[in-house]
């Protein structure tokens, strides 16, 4: 309930601030039969059951694919509502890290890692990092329960793992006092969320020069966070500087397992990323683009191949204006170097009097 006022009060107003526009979208006509295959059955049917379809609403073939293309394009989320929901995503990390940057700054596990199994197990818990771990435990619950009306995502399937991977991961350190660790594993996933969901943010604002400008930086800080300083000061310490202080028992096996869980999602999401900053700089699609379509989080995964329709039938209009933009410089070519002959045989018979 909270979060519905909030996204009313602040996020929709402050996206229309921004200039988040909305794409206006047709809907599709009453079709009792198709609308009943729509729900029940499939969004995109196939070849083989339109000639039923045809049958049963009246309508052609193609009647019937423009309908269920404007019946998926119903569902879409508006810019408004994916605005929205990256807003109170970046409201929770920058909260999350600041909060969790300023309690953990002054402890010695911070600096050092190896401090983190000092007296364990019987170590003191801070009122700080215990509500700093029953935010992130609510934050991740709250994900999970919502991935099915939540904006789908191509990673859909790797961000349940993950959400489920952490919450097993809050949960049982704070059962095996690894409280310690734990914070720093939290710190370490908050410090970049934020900067991409502001990036999203701008994005469908139409901030493009700020949205590429926080991609970027949000990709140099997962990159370091995530595959240097996550292996060689997280797990490094778990799997190897905790063996000094205590024998390896079943949770030991199961933390880190679950800790390598993260590593492989944290390696997909990289390739993910370079492959954006591959496009942006050599390919010359900027990075707002990939971000419309999100590569790492933001297009829905029906209705790909409208999309790509939509960009042959742009790169077909394109080819066409470019024809007929080359024939119209050829025929200005053309008539410059007449011209010029035109000129030149006209001062050449302007000057022989003068030269007889």
């Amino acid at each position: 309930m909270g979060l519905v006022i909030t996204r009313r009060s602040i996020a929709v107003p402050l996206s229309r601030l921004l200039g988040v526009k909305d794409k206006v979208r047709l809907s599709a006509s009453p079709a009792p039969s198709l609308e009943a295959f729509y729900t029940k059955h499939s969004r995109q049917p196939a070849p083989n059951e339109l000639s039923s379809l045809m049958k049963q609403s009246g309508l052609t073939q193609k009647q019937v694919q423009i309908w269920f293309h404007h019946r998926r394009n119903q569902d879409k989320p508006s810019n408004t509502k994916k605005f929205c929901e990256a807003s109170w995503r970046f409201v929770f990390y920058l909260i999350s890290f600041t909060g969790g940057l300023a309690s953990l700054i002054s402890t010695p596990w911070f600096w050092e890692q190896k401090e983190c199994w000092r007296g364990y197990p019987q170590q003191h818990v801070e009122n700080v990092h215990y509500w700093y771990y029953m935010l992130e435990l609510g934050f991740y619950w709250s994900l999970l329960l919502c991935v099915s009306v939540d904006v789908k995502r191509k990673d859909f399937k790797e961000q349940i793992v993950h959400h489920i991977a952490t919450i097993s991961l809050l949960g049982f350190s704070y059962c095996a006092n690894y409280i310690r660790i734990g914070t720093l594993v939290m710190l370490v996933h908050d410090s970049s969320d934020f900067l991409l969901e502001s990036a999203k943010m701008f994005n469908y604002a139409g901030w493009k020069n700020t949205c590429d400008v926080l991609f970027v930086v949000f990709a140099m800080v997962f990159l370091v966070t995530r595959l240097v300083v996550f292996p060689s000061k997280i797990i490094y310490t778990t799997l190897i500087s905790s063996m000094e202080v205590f024998q390896p028992f079943v949770g030991y096996y199961f933390f880190n397992s679950l800790l390598l869980v993260l590593q492989f999602l944290h390696i997909f999401w990289a390739w993910l990323i370079l492959r954006m900053i591959y496009k942006f700089l050599f390919l010359g699609q900027v990075c707002h683009s990939s971000l419309d379509k999100d590569e790492r989080s933001d297009d829905e995964s029906e209705g790909e191949e409208e999309e790509d329709g939509d960009e042959e039938e742009d790169q077909a209009s394109w080819r066409k204006r470019k024809v007929v933009l080359d024939s119209k410089l050829a025929m200005m070519t053309s008539s410059c170097v007449l011209n010029n002959l035109a000129n030149q045989r006209v001062n050449v018979n302007s000057r022989t009097p003068k030269a007889r």
